[in-house]
């Protein structure tokens, strides 16, 4: 079957990140849990991982919506990346009721950034969006009318 999920790649804080998402939205994480950087056995030629890295995030998913997926992992400076948080990425969610997209939006704005405040667009959808605390912009778009 296909689906769509979402990857967030964070600097060192994957798992603070992902405790939060599964806090908002009740689901746990899917297949094996979180998977360890120091789980990925040695490869011929690479270089031993430092200790400080073996602990973190290499692989996380996580059910929110409709069969929709976050995934993630820690892309630290140490293993040669960089991550550039910014304005690359929005997840949109389409929550089925008023009340729960309510309810999603004030637990993801909490600690970030109001965007737009949920109101009735003139597409016909109740829309806002929010940045989270950890940078990740999400948009809301509920189709149920008001009653």
């Amino acid at each position: 079957m296909a689906s769509v999920s979402t990857y967030l790649n964070f600097p060192r804080n994957t798992e603070e990140a992902f405790n939060f998402y599964k806090s908002v939205f009740g689901t746990e994480f899917w297949g094996n849990g979180v998977m360890r950087m120091g789980d990925i056995p040695p490869m011929e030629g690479m270089p031993p991982m430092a200790e400080a890295d073996k602990n973190l995030v290499m692989h996380v998913a996580l059910p929110i919506l409709a069969g929709h997926f976050l995934m993630g992992t820690d892309a630290p400076e140490s293993m040669g990346f960089t991550v550039n948080m910014g304005n690359n990425l929005s997840i949109n969610l389409s929550p089925d009721t008023r009340k729960e997209t309510q309810d999603l939006f004030a637990k993801l704005s909490e600690g970030g950034k109001i965007t737009q405040a949920l109101e009735e667009m003139f597409w016909g959808d109740y829309f806002g969006s929010c940045t989270d605390k950890f940078g990740v912009q999400w948009m809301f778009n509920c189709a149920e009318k008001a009653q």
